[in-house]
């Protein structure tokens, strides 16, 4: 006989404590394998697919899209198939989980979750379930006398509101992003059941200062007062929670601003033989052709030749200790925008690897990125990070240094321009760089230096060779 097991959000590491629901994988009455990836959540640090430990039939969900859940909490339940003679199977166990004669095994576990079907069921709306007594139940005889008097069902206070008749999580979240109480709608489909063209309806009605459709039921001055302040306002205004992957971000910029002093210089320089110089190493010809390096590589490989002769800007400030923690590792982090917003992935140990070892390592993880599959640890431990904002079309730039590093260099558009070049005008690639570092680590004349070896080795690549 199957046993209803319960599958809660497991510890994702990196002392995290809650996870967004981002997308079911499984519904309700589907067969999952052990190990199969059941939910897609989004923490603070990635968005992973959490694998279910139970092979069996999914009984339950609990959570809609785009809702948080702490570690620990319940995320679905699994019937798994055991032996007649397992523990809490009979009809003698006194398990109290509704599991003996007189209903299909687990039934009474799945019922009394409290939630179980509750806009993931069927697509007749539900009623509310109630837990039927143990004792009535193993007293109840396979014959069903008709004298014999009913089970009495536990009383269910009538402040208590019944289950919505909303089946499917995309109309749940719609009507939460409006702040619209899915109890105060008239459902158009099958018994009352509301549909989105229900939700969208109401959403209209409130954005052109009409009454929504409702029950009728008296609702809670509450509800009139919010219905009437949307309705005088116009428009809803839409609020975005700051939480998964932006909310850390959010957090860490604001951080970085509140204990950094930092400071900003630029340098405009001519990129035109870097740009050759790329060209060169991506020729077709010969046999010592490998993949193509990028511009992004080149400049990473700058930076770690940059760091090495200026390990100042390669530290972190402990501010409990009041101490300058200069780090012997260059972890290289780069700015990645993506659909669900800004990370910074990390090439680790970025000072042993060569340009077109970066370069494969920046590409691997620019992938991840845009597929939603990095790793924490892919996103985490980074001591120095590089910006190119110049993907976005503008010249300049003053970054937010990304906590608790000390420095980060931006990288505007490569773009023709008029240069003075060998005492002559001529059109020349310039690029603008940019440096914003923490005060406390190191002075200006420090930072100066580094970002004016920086531009040497941009308009001058064979400075390379003297660290290669």
């Amino acid at each position: 006989m199957p046993q209803v097991l319960e599958f809660k959000l497991p510890d994702l590491g990196e002392g995290l404590t809650e996870a967004e629901i981002v997308r079911w994988l499984v519904e309700v009455g589907d067969v999952v394998a052990i190990d199969q990836p059941v939910v897609e959540v989004e923490t603070a640090k990635a968005m992973v697919e959490v694998p279910c430990p139970y092979g069996g039939v999914v009984t339950a969900r609990f959570g809609e899209e785009g809702s948080e859940l702490p570690v620990g909490a319940p995320l679905l339940t699994v019937a798994v198939a055991v032996g007649s003679d397992d523990e809490g199977t009979g009809p003698d166990s006194g398990s109290g989980s509704g599991a003996g004669t007189g209903s299909g095994a687990g039934s009474g576990e799945v019922e009394s979750s409290g939630n179980v079907l509750v806009g993931y069921g069927t697509g007749a709306p539900v009623a509310r379930r109630r837990r039927v007594r143990p004792a009535a139940v193993t007293a109840a005889s396979p014959a069903r006398v008709p004298a014999a008097p009913a089970p009495t069902p536990d009383p269910v206070p009538d402040a208590v509101p019944g289950p919505v008749a909303v089946v499917s999580p995309l109309v749940r979240k719609l009507a939460r992003q409006h702040e619209l109480d899915l109890r105060q709608l008239v459902g158009s489909g099958p018994d009352g059941l509301i549909l989105r063209a229900d939700v969208e309806s109401a959403i209209r009605a409130l954005a052109e200062g009409t009454a929504a459709p409702r029950p009728a039921s008296v609702p809670t001055p509450e509800v009139v007062a919010e219905s009437v302040s949307a309705a005088v306002s116009g428009p809803a205004v839409q609020r975005i929670p700051l939480r998964g992957v932006r909310g850390a971000v959010a957090d860490k910029l604001a951080r970085s601003r509140r204990e950094i002093p930092d400071a900003t210089c630029w340098v405009d320089a001519d990129a035109t033989e870097l740009m050759a110089a790329r060209s060169a190493m991506n020729s077709a010809g010969g046999t010592a052709a490998g993949p193509k390096v990028s511009v992004l590589a080149l400049l990473a490989r700058i930076c770690t030749a940059a760091l090495a002769r200026f390990p100042e800007l390669n530290s972190t400030v402990d501010l409990e200790a009041r101490e300058i923690v200069r780090l012997p590792e260059v972890h290289l982090g780069f700015a990645a925008q993506t659909e669900r917003g800004l990370v910074v992935p990390v090439v680790r140990d970025a000072q042993a690897r060569n340009a077109e070892s970066i370069g494969a390592e920046i590409a691997r993880l620019t992938e991840a990125a845009r597929a939603g599959r990095l790793t924490p640890a892919e996103l985490t431990g980074g001591t120095f990070t590089l910006n190119n904002y110049g993907v976005f079309g503008v010249d300049g730039s003053t970054p937010i240094i990304n906590h608790p590093e000390a420095a980060m260099l931006g990288v505007g558009r490569i773009v023709p321009k008029p240069w003075v070049h060998q005492g002559e005008l001529a059109v020349r690639q310039v690029v603008q760089l940019s440096l914003t570092f923490d005060h406390r680590v190191c002075d200006g004349g420090t930072a100066g230096g580094f970002l004016r070896y920086i531009a040497d080795c941009v308009e001058q690549p064979a400075v390379l060779l003297r660290t290669l």
